[in-house]
C-alpha cells in the first residue's frame, strides 16, 4: 500500500482502506436497524426512549458526581438540579418508554406549530424584500398541520417517526456498505 505515493498509507484515507470492514459493519447494523425500524415502528420508538432514558440517567449520574466533586462548569445547585432531572427523566422513560415518546412527539408537536406560525408571520413582515416568500408561508402552514397531525394522534406520529427514522437508516447502512467496498477497492488497487 505504500508504493502509491499520492496515497500514503499513514492518512485518514489510508487508514480507512486498510478498516473498510468498520465501514461495512456500520453499514449492516444501519441497514438491520432500518428493517427493523420499518417492520415495527412503535417498538422502535419504545426502545428509543428507553435508550434516551439510560443516556438521560448516565448523564444525570455524571453531573451529579461532578456537583459533589465540585467540578461542574455551573453552580452547585444548578448542577444537582439538573441531575435529579436527568435521572428522574431517564427512569421515567425506562419505566414507561412508549408513554416518554408519546410526550417527546407532543413537544414536537407544539414546537411545530409555533415554529410554522413563526415562519408565516416572518413571511408576511418580509414580503417586500425578499423574492418567494410564499414558500416560506407554504413550509409554515406545512409545520402547523404536521404539528396538529401529531398532536391529533400520538400514535400515528410515533409511526410516521418511526418509519422515517428506519427508511433514512437503511439509506445511510447502504451508503455506508457501498462506501465500505468503494474503501476497501481502493486500498488494494493503491497497495
Amino acid at each position: 500500500m505504500n508504493g502509491n505515493p499520492n496515497f500514503p498509507s499513514d492518512t485518514l484515507l489510508g487508514a480507512m482502506s486498510r478498516h473498510w470492514w468498520v465501514v461495512l459493519l456500520f453499514g449492516l447494523f444501519a441497514v438491520a436497524f432500518g428493517v427493523l425500524a420499518v417492520m415495527a415502528p412503535v417498538r422502535t420508538a419504545a426502545v428509543l426512549a428507553l435508550w434516551l432514558g439510560v443516556v438521560a440517567i448516565v448523564e444525570g449520574v455524571v453531573a451529579l458526581a461532578a456537583a459533589i466533586a465540585g467540578s461542574a462548569p455551573v453552580s452547585r445547585g444548578w448542577a444537582v438540579f439538573y441531575a435529579l432531572v436527568s435521572i428522574a427523566f431517564g427512569v421515567l422513560a425506562i419505566l414507561n418508554p412508549l408513554a416518554t415518546a408519546s410526550v417527546l412527539l407532543l413537544f414536537l408537536a407544539a414546537w411545530l406549530v409555533v415554529g410554522g406560525i413563526y415562519r408565516i408571520v416572518f413571511a408576511i413582515r418580509v414580503r417586500k424584500h425578499i423574492r418567494g416568500e410564499w414558500l416560506l408561508v407554504l413550509s409554515g402552514l406545512l409545520a402547523v398541520v404536521l404539528g396538529v397531525l401529531f398532536a391529533l394522534n400520538p400514535l400515528s406520529g410515533l409511526m410516521v417517526t418511526s418509519l422515517w427514522i428506519g427508511a433514512m437508516a437503511l439509506v445511510y447502512g447502504v451508503l455506508q456498505v457501498v462506501a465500505a467496498f468503494r474503501l476497501r477497492r481502493l486500498g488494494r488497487t493503491a497497495a
